[in-house]
């Protein structure tokens, strides 16, 4: 029977940095299970009002649990991330925080909504729904839970403390709805042991998170991490994710992580032509036309400055 390796809550720290010390070392191929606050870092409650967000410690926010150093994980090797599940706990927030978010010279009022969450008595439905919340009951107006990890990555390589707020290359604050309950995601690895960490727990969130939060929520999850040896050509966060609509096919992903969207764009379009060539053997010309004719352009991640995904 394989190991199943649990990390609590409080295992958690506040920037991507290939010197902290790792909580943890696993094989290549072994499970671990992380129960993690929500991005607020447990200073929200379901008690909290609007009131609560003047008082956030903004230093304390986005905390991410780990880092987990998988054996023999080296530079220039890929992580392979499968999420193997995600709970959520029963409750959790939405917020609009003042200088925050895509819209934040037009919404200046601390604003906060509690969610109650009702996941579905026999678990994840067949299209991949966890779930639902009630946004306005009286209105009609309802959400489908597709719970996901809005940080996942692994340290990088450069020297130093690197925020947890945006995205990079090897990861992080990618906040991509995508990676739920049975995806895969590929993560360059840049220092040894890959130094995984996870966390910022999302019930639901449309692509891009434009107001800056999802349904925010504490999470418990699961993952597999597997060192592979033979995708170079992962420079960025790639991931496998299934049809959202319920239908039996998988779509394969790339990104591009820049602070200036038109050049996060292009390069997620490389990767791809990267990708194709590399797996399919087709030339750079067809693949391009390829992703031309069907590819699915998509903004996961808008407002973690300074970078987008």
């Amino acid at each position: 029977m394989s190991t199943i390796h649990s990390i609590k809550r409080e295992q958690c720290h506040l920037a991507w940095d290939h010197s902290i010390p790792p909580i943890l070392r696993v094989q290549s191929g072994e499970t671990v299970t992380f129960d993690c606050l929500d991005a607020s870092n447990g200073q929200l409650t379901p008690t909290s009002t609007a009131a609560s967000i003047a008082s956030l410690v903004f230093s304390q926010l986005d905390q991410v649990n780990g880092p987990i150093f998988v054996e023999g994980a080296l530079p220039g090797d890929t992580l392979q991330v499968d999420v193997l599940d995600v709970r959520t706990a029963a409750w959790g927030w939405t917020a609009l925080i003042p200088g925050f978010g895509l819209l934040a010279d037009k919404f200046a009022v601390p604003t906060l909504k509690i969610w109650t969450l009702h996941p579905h008595e026999g678990g994840y439905s067949a299209e991949g729904e966890y779930g639902y919340a009630w946004f306005d009951e009286e209105k009609g107006i309802r959400v489908s839970l597709r719970p996901f990890a809005g940080e996942m990555g692994v340290a990088p390589g450069k020297p130093g403390a690197h925020s947890t707020i945006p995205p990079y290359a090897t990861g992080g604050n990618v906040d991509t709805r995508h990676l739920t309950k049975g995806s895969t995601l590929y993560l360059p690895v840049e220092a040894e042991g890959a130094l995984f960490s996870i966390g910022d727990g999302h019930a639901a969130q449309g692509d891009g998170e434009v107001c800056g939060t999802a349904i925010e929520t504490p999470m418990n999850v699961t993952v597999r991490l597997t060192v592979l040896k033979d995708k170079s050509y992962v420079k960025t966060p790639h991931f496998v994710t299934r049809s959202p609509h319920g239908r039996e096919e998988e779509f394969y992903c790339t990104t591009g992580v820049d602070s200036d969207i038109r050049e996060a764009t292009r390069a997620a379009v490389r990767h791809m032509v990267t990708f194709l060539g590399a797996e399919y053997n087709l030339t750079r010309e067809e693949a391009y036309m390829l992703c031309s004719v069907a590819g699915d352009l998509k903004m996961h991640e808008v407002v973690d400055m300074p970078n987008y995904v």
